[in-house]
């Protein structure tokens, strides 16, 4: 029996095709977004992608759904919906639940002074406005400190449930229980400035600010490293400018100033390279016993 209930229900044959005027079709997995959702948004987006059918120009997996723009000059719009549903079906029928994808590990300074400096500018717009973001957090989630919240964040790994809103922001669902999950609620009023490489959080979902700009999400720490780099001057990003993609799963390792500067360092003169590995994602081994599989996972990484 599955321990992560949220994710139990059965998915088969429940998608819901809607129309965007004649050049997209999105396809609704389910209402909420759980790692069976999210799995099968993936599975389906892999397979289309894989059939590259002429006129598809884009196939986008989100957290519980799908986006796929198509011309309708190349692909009639009845021939597309119908090959997306033997998709489906196929997907539902399979009993091979894996996913190829990686597992990278995310240096991160929590509790840093530029996110800290940033929170003091629009406390008035927090729900706590004599604390800071991780103080809240803490609070939120009933934990006994910033510090044990910060441990919660970084000791179980996050699944990239989608990439977008700006360039390559990934959106993270973290790998345990409903139970057991942190949830902490968005700003009240939100930013006009948010730190590059942020670590955020809001609703059930953590992401990393790609580039500096507005934003909402509580604020916990700043990644070491970029994960977007339009000039692809770093050797993970020679093939493609944005970091991560959908299906990867994430495991923040706190670092100190002192590392957080020499990573910086290694940004500056082109040699910074992340540290990952390959796995296959089985889905029902995931739900089945999260702790077991997540350490799985975890060794795969500590293994390279």
């Amino acid at each position: 029996m599955s321990n992560n209930d949220g994710d139990t229900k059965d998915l088969q044959g429940t998608a819901r095709y809607t129309w965007g005027g004649d050049e997209f079709l999105f396809v609704e997995i389910d209402e909420s977004m759980s790692l069976a959702a999210n799995f099968k948004a993936n599975s389906m987006a892999s397979v289309l992608a894989a059939r590259a059918l002429p006129g598809i120009s884009d196939v986008c997996p989100a957290n519980a759904s799908l986006l796929i723009r198509f011309d309708p000059d190349k692909l009639a719009p009845a021939g597309l919906e119908a090959e997306v549903r033997a998709i489906e079906l196929e997907v539902d029928g399979s009993t091979n639940r894996t996913l190829e994808t990686r597992i990278i590990e995310i240096p991160v300074w929590y509790d840093d002074p530029f996110t800290r400096e940033t929170g003091a500018r629009f406390r008035a717009g927090h729900q706590r406005p004599n604390g800071t973001d991780l103080d809240f957090a803490a609070e939120a989630n009933h934990l006994t400190s910033a510090a044990e919240f910060i441990r919660r964040h970084h000791s179980n790994p996050w699944l990239v449930s989608m990439v977008g809103f700006v360039a390559g922001l990934p959106f993270m669902f973290q790998m345990v229980p409903r139970d057991q999950q942190l949830e902490v609620p968005k700003y009240l009023s939100p930013r006009t400035d948010t730190p590059a490489l942020t670590v955020g959080h809001g609703g059930c979902f953590a992401c990393i600010y790609s580039v500096r700009g507005a934003g909402g999400y509580q604020m916990f720490g700043v990644a070491a490293a970029p994960i977007f780099d339009p000039a692809q001057k770093l050797p993970d990003f020679k093939s493609f400018m944005i970091f991560f993609k959908p299906g990867d799963i994430v495991k923040f390792r706190p670092v100190d100033k002192t590392e957080y500067e020499r990573i910086q360092e290694q940004v500056e003169d082109g040699t910074f390279v992340y540290r990952q590995a390959s796995v296959t994602f089985n889905l029902a081994e995931a739900l089945e016993n999260p702790v077991r599989y997540n350490n799985e996972i975890l060794e795969r990484l500590n293994g390279i």
